[in-house]
């Protein structure tokens, strides 16, 4: 069993496993023709199910063989132009070259005597994010698994800066657009989730910044702390960016920690002509980035970036075995000191390799056509009486309703619109996404593959039609 082993014996045969492995993908990206095979879990359950995996294969080759059937065949591959669905980028290839090389040396960035040259790559990508983002020399960060766990940090940092040890007292503003992980860090935090204060939005799904000054006014009068505010800058369903500059005036003067989450729109950060959608962005006291959808990076790539460095030692606790106290003194840097992590994978080093291939242009050129494809969409949408388009996109989200020609029930027109995007899935010729706007069924373009054209819009938009119409049809028949 020790030639399965990584190491200096048996380089050569790790050389034809990944080269082989690597073949295999590269045909089938060569080779796929729509974005999902339409397989049902019923119908892939039984095969994975049948896997032995007490009798193993012995052979590499062997197990891509079956690999095939368990998994490439059926993937939803994000690649493909006809993905449309949720915030997956297609992946750039010098990312992947760095996905390769970080999986086989396996570094873990903990501590600096387990990744010497990733702890200080992972340094300079994060001096180079808060560069991008206008903080000043005292700013810091680290990685971690996604916006989820950088919003949960974030929102750990200002319950620690709040000015009350009585958690029952804090509260949380966010939009009403704002991304569930807040709700969800607020309960984790021990806070609850009625802890946060949903602030409407306005009807380009922004936050209402004039509600936001009432409600904090508010939670002073009442005896209450405001913790902070949360801003948005690419909410999931719209792509919507709250007005930073207002909000931060806000959180300044009623004394609440400042997060944007920037997941989705952190693209903008390294886009030639859009980056002044993000103005303000630079007051904010931390900041979510998902590198992994908009960088056109593998999941997982996020960070937390910070204004004042000092604030990551609420993440900081020293253990003997690992990061003992007496390291601090000498200097050695451990980014577990400023992890909700442990061990951690070396993911910044697809950015490296991103940066010092394409740089950051390339990638941000690369986020503008996605967003100049929006507007493409957005115009598709409105001029097509068969569609209801809710908001003009900010950057790469189209929010949009099948309405029929002839009256139907608003009940009838959801079911049409649920059933048209099953039905697109089941075929496996587009993907898109669905989501609710005032208590009715949307569907959702995600834009964030470059190759998708305005072409590829039309035709899953007429694809959907059909769909919906043959429902609504039916529907008649059976009355």
């Amino acid at each position: 069993m020790r030639s399965h082993l990584l190491n200096d014996a048996t380089a050569e045969s790790y050389r034809r496993s990944v080269t082989e492995g690597v073949e295999r993908v590269a045909d089938k990206l060569a080779a796929t023709r729509r974005p999902f095979t339409g397989v049902t879990p019923a119908e892939l359950a039984p095969v994975i199910d049948a896997v032995d995996l007490d009798r193993p294969l012995g052979d590499a080759s062997a197990a891509l063989d079956e690999l095939e059937s368990v998994y490439l065949r059926d993937a939803v591959y994000f690649h493909h132009p006809r993905y449309l669905g949720h915030l997956n980028c297609p992946v750039v290839i010098p990312a992947v070259l760095g996905e390769a090389v970080l999986s086989a040396v396996n570094s873990s960035l903990d501590t600096w005597d387990q990744s010497a040259g990733g702890t200080l790559i992972e340094r300079k990508l994060i001096d180079w994010t808060n560069g991008r983002i206008g903080f000043g020399p005292g700013a810091d960060g680290v990685f971690t698994s996604g916006g989820s766990q950088s919003n949960l940090q974030a929102l750990l940092l200002a319950r620690e800066e709040a000015k009350t040890d009585d958690l029952a007292k804090l509260r949380i503003f966010s939009s009403e657009c704002s991304h569930f992980s807040v709700q969800k860090s607020a309960g984790l935090l021990g806070l609850g989730q009625d802890a946060v204060i949903s602030i409407p939005v306005d009807r380009n799904k922004r936050m209402q910044s004039v509600v936001l000054a009432a409600e904090l006014e508010a939670c002073r009068a009442e005896g209450l702390v405001p913790m902070a505010v949360v801003a948005t800058a690419g909410t999931t369903d719209f792509g919507s960016i709250d007005p930073l500059p207002e909000i931060a005036a806000l959180a300044d003067e009623y004394g609440a920690w400042m997060h944007v989450d920037a997941a989705y729109g952190c693209g903008l950060l390294a886009s030639p002509t859009r980056r002044g959608l993000l103005s303000g962005i630079e007051r904010a006291d931390s900041v979510t980035v998902d590198f992994h959808k908009s960088f056109f990076q593998p999941v997982s790539s996020s960070a937390i970036l910070v204004r004042d460095g000092a604030t990551l030692r609420h993440a900081t606790y020293h253990a003997d075995y690992l990061n003992p106290a007496r390291t601090v003194a000498e200097q050695i840097p451990n980014q577990v000191d400023k992890s909700l992590q442990t061990t951690r994978r070396f993911d910044a080093l697809k950015l490296w390799m991103t940066l010092r291939v394409m740089g950051a242009d390339g990638v941000g050129q690369l986020f503008d056509e996605v967003c100049d494809l929006a507007a493409e969409g957005f115009a598709l949408l409105a001029a097509d009486p068969r569609y209801d388009v809710v908001v003009e996109p900010q950057i790469s989200t189209l929010v949009y309703r099948y309405i029929p020609e002839n009256a139907a029930s608003p009940e009838d027109i959801d079911r049409a619109n649920l059933h048209a995007r099953k039905a697109l899935f089941a075929s496996g010729e587009a993907v898109v996404a669905g989501t609710k706007v005032d208590g009715r069924q949307y569907l959702k373009f995600t834009l964030l593959n470059p190759e998708t054209t305005a072409a590829d819009i039309a035709a899953v938009l007429d694809l959907i039609a059909g769909y919906a119409e043959q429902y609504l049809g039916e529907t008649l028949v059976h009355a």
